[in-house]
């Protein structure tokens, strides 16, 4: 049974070796001759295998020990939240929008026909909430066709405004000066001023104030302080100091204010004839409700005048406001009186023309009766038309002395005068490149014993309008519109048999004339060059009108001036 399986085994190898070589030889050239090799066997493959490694150890059954985990927990006591709601949206927040750079100061200056000469200068800190400081300066001086028709303005000012937690402090310093010679002509007689004298005001002025912070509280207390004082001096020796202080008190109690305003006003107006101190101190409580849509404010006006003329008198003082559609249509009105303290400041900007020696005294305001309504008209349109009837005792007037036409009393229309009249406004703004405003006045004067309102003329209107035609190019107008008024003129000396002034009204001896009314139309424009540089041009009265605001003094014909402007921080 070996010896067959050896054969077998035998056999197969043979067989194999066969195979090799035949595969082997059609892979090469064949020999060009036979040969005969011997494969000599030395003995059989026998294979081994390993024997099998085996664990002899059994599992130990009897270890039924439990591993536990350590664990340290933290509890937090927090409420269930139902986030059924729709969930806000957080708009991204933008970068910081890059501040525009601003120009806080500017000069300019100007040149034109008539000898017009104009400086003027304004520089500031800057960018600042709490604190505001400056100073402002002008020049402005023009030279008319008519003999001495010269006239300059100079205006230097100082301010400062801190702003704290609580109030807010302001204050400025003023002076101006205003020179001009009386070049009035009377085209009737021309060679009677033929050297006109010289006149220059100078005002000195300084104001302070304190104002509380506006607070949302409704049980605030509000407060308010302010002084005021300044010097009035011109060429003749005539001066004026006064000294005028106000207060302010409000208390919030829901919807309701009680409150309490208090003024005192003091001066001495002296010249070389006259000293005269009208003084004035008013108190004005009162109480205002205001709800939605609801302002009324009721109290009276207590006025106490001491000095040379000393009354005491209490009057009303009533105002109301009804909204009757928000933002379109408001009803107002307003019932009150008050003292009017007349002072040669007041009088000498009206009139800088005026005579030596002035007659000072109060008009009483005793009843003033206004209404109106007021309110949008939609997007850049807005309105305000109001009525208004006063009756005024002891009004002023401006009448030309009889020593000295080209000068100018004052007088009082001794008693009751009544003034009825109408006041209108509107602001159109059609887009951000083209706006127009415009004002009306129509008044009807009934005198108490002058026979007219001296220089009261019953219509003026004003308007003004401006084009911006580009980034660069901006244009503007006005126009002045004033109707006729009246003038008195002495025919003899009105002086009282006594010698006192200001006289009693007397037909015979004077003569009223007729001041005629005028259109003043003027244009302007401004061309920006770039951020810090532009130019600008203006054209004033272009219709060559040839009118008299008061008698005997004709205003300044067409002129045109234009100058440079330049920004900086």
């Amino acid at each position: 049974m070996k010896m067959r399986s050896y054969k077998t085994l035998y056999t197969t190898l043979l067989l194999l070796t066969a195979s090799a070589t035949t595969l082997m030889a059609q892979d090469v050239k064949p020999p060009e001759k036979a040969v005969s090799e011997e494969i000599e066997v030395i003995r059989p493959y026998k294979p081994v295998l390993a024997e099998a490694v085996k664990l002899r150890r059994s599992p130990d059954l009897s270890n039924v020990k439990t591993y536990k985990a350590k664990f340290n927990y933290s509890l937090t006591d927090r409420k269930l939240e139902l986030n059924s709601d729709i969930q806000k949206l957080q708009a991204q927040q933008l970068a910081d929008e890059r501040q525009a750079e601003l120009m806080n100061s500017y000069v300019k200056g100007g040149v034109g026909s008539l000898a017009t000469l104009l400086g003027e200068a304004y520089v500031n800190i800057g960018r600042d909430e709490a604190l505001q400081a400056g100073a402002f300066f002008r020049h402005f001086s023009q030279e008319g066709k008519l003999n001495k028709q010269n006239e300059n303005n100079q205006q230097l000012s100082v301010f400062g405004r801190s702003i704290g937690d609580k109030a807010t402090l302001s204050g400025r310093l003023n002076y101006e000066r205003h020179g001009l010679f009386f070049y009035g002509i009377d085209n009737a007689n021309p060679t009677l001023n033929p050297n006109p004298e010289r006149q220059v005001f100078n005002f000195f002025e300084a104001e302070g104030e304190v104002v509380n912070k506006f607070t949302n509280d409704e049980n605030a207390l509000s407060y308010a302080a302010k002084v005021n004082a300044y010097l009035l001096s011109d060429k003749f020796d005539a001066n004026e100091k006064a000294v005028s202080i106000t207060g302010y008190l409000n208390k919030r109690i829901s919807g309701f204010n009680l409150g309490l305003a208090a003024n005192t006003e003091m001066g001495n107006t002296k010249d070389a004839n006259n000293s005269v101190s009208n003084n004035l101190l008013r108190l004005n409580p009162y109480i205002k409700l205001q709800t939605k849509g609801v302002k009324i404010t009721a109290g009276i006006n207590f006025v106490q005048e001491f000095g040379k003329y000393s009354d005491t008198r209490i009057f009303p003082a009533v105002t109301a406001d009804f909204t009757l559609i928000p933002d379109f249509l408001q009803v107002f009105g307003e019932v009150k009186g008050d003292v009017n303290r007349n002072t040669l400041k007041n009088f000498t900007d009206e009139n800088p023309f005026l005579n030596s020696n002035i007659a000072i005294r109060n008009s009483v305001e005793k009843l003033s009766i206004s209404g109106g309504i007021k309110g949008t008209g939609g997007p850049g349109f807005g309105y305000k038309a109001r009525f208004y009837s006063k009756k005024i005792t002891d009004m002023p007037l401006f009448v030309n002395s009889f020593a000295n036409f080209n000068k100018f009393d004052v007088i009082y229309d001794f008693g009751n005068m009544k003034l009825l009249g109408l006041e209108g406004e509107i602001s159109v703004q059609v887009s951000d490149e083209l706006k127009w405003t415009g004002k009306l006045n129509l008044e009807d004067y009934k005198p108490a014993i002058e026979q007219e309102s001296y220089f009261k003329p019953q219509l003026r209107v004003s308007s003004n309008f401006a084009y911006t035609f580009n980034k660069k190019l901006t244009f503007n107008a006005n126009v002045v519109i004033q109707d006729d008024s009246k003038a008195k003129v002495y025919n003899a000396n009105p002086l009282n048999p006594d010698g006192t002034y200001p006289p009693v009204p007397d037909p015979a001896k004077e003569s009223v004339v007729n001041v005629k009314g005028f259109v003043d139309l003027g244009v302007g424009a401004d061309y920006k060059i770039n951020n810090r540089l532009s130019v600008f041009a203006k054209a004033n009265n272009i219709l060559n009108a040839n009118y008299s605001r008061f008698l005997y003094y004709r205003t300044n014909g067409f002129n045109i001036f234009g100058g440079v402007s330049y920004s900086f921080k």
